[in-house]
């Protein structure tokens, strides 16, 4: 199966955890990175990569010293993220995103300076989204922020109780339009 494939057959499996049909759009991938400081970037993690939508434009703009960690429960997923990215900096984790700081630590890492999400908050079970909001803002250096795409706005009232400052946004160029949410750590 090509990339379109498996991402639709995730979706039929787990359409709870993939929250869409189709991947993000461009215009979507670039709003939402817009605001990293990908020169002071040395750890980018990804909750739920899918087919890897985000993991090019983050590989391109990650410095050559990076790394990205992107967490799936989908094993499907996993795979196939493993067998079509070669670059030396990504690392793909079949896990939750609720052991972050676990998953963070045994490669290696103190902290990460960005973290990014496209679950589907609104139809996760019930203490998870709570539960990953809260070790992802303990993962975050301060400085970093909590990157989240979503079609509800449920997220941001995960994000609002560790997150004192969260900007937000709204991207019509996705297939649904989305809501876009940066939650900054001070």
């Amino acid at each position: 199966m090509g990339q379109w494939g498996v991402f639709f057959r995730g979706f039929l499996e787990h359409p709870r955890m993939v929250g869409s049909i189709i991947p993000s759009s461009r215009f979507t991938i670039r709003k939402m990175l817009g605001p990293v400081k990908w020169d002071e970037c040395k750890l980018f993690v990804e909750y739920g990569p899918g087919v890897g939508t985000f993991c090019g434009p983050v590989l391109e703009r990650l410095r050559s010293d990076g790394a990205l960690v992107v967490i799936d429960t989908n094993p499907l997923f996993i795979d196939y993220l493993n067998r079509t990215i070669t670059d030396s900096r990504f690392t793909a984790v079949h896990g939750s995103a609720a052991d972050v700081e676990k998953i963070v630590a045994d490669l290696g890492h103190d902290h990460a300076d960005y973290v990014l999400s496209g679950l589907p908050f609104s139809t996760l079970p019930d203490g998870v989204g709570p539960a990953i909001a809260a070790a992802t803002h303990r993962i975050l250096r301060p400085g970093g922020a909590f990157l989240v795409y979503q079609f509800s706005a449920k997220a941001r009232d995960f994000m609002a109780v560790h997150f004192d400052r969260i900007d937000s946004g709204f991207e019509l160029w996705n297939i649904l339009p989305c809501q876009l949410f940066w939650g900054w750590k001070d």
